[in-house]
């Protein structure tokens, strides 16, 4: 199994409708097939400057593979992530 985790702070306001959007059009992610045990978290470290957590699970390589090309996620990637986040860190797992 593969865990993907992203954490990530927006461009918009904390409450805003902005966010709001945001957070609704990535959840519609966990529609593409393949994706397992999806979730969207808020922070609350203080320890980091991100603001969000997204994580799902795959089942192997070949399932995490289609997510990053399924037309959903492709477009999802270049007409809301790359404008409206304002930075991340990618965090892709297998357990040991």
């Amino acid at each position: 199994m593969i865990r993907h985790a992203a954490i990530f702070k927006l461009i918009h306001a904390a409450g805003s409708p902005q966010e709001a959007s945001f957070l609704a059009a990535l959840a519609k992610l966990s529609a593409i097939p393949g994706v397992g045990s999806f979730e969207i978290a808020r922070e609350i470290s203080l320890k980091n400057a991100f603001d969000f957590a997204v994580s799902m699970t795959f089942a192997d390589a070949a399932a995490y593979e289609a997510y990053n090309t399924h037309p959903a996620h492709v477009a999802f990637v270049q007409s809301r992530w790359i404008p409206e986040v304002a930075n991340f860190m990618e965090h892709d797992t297998k357990a040991l």
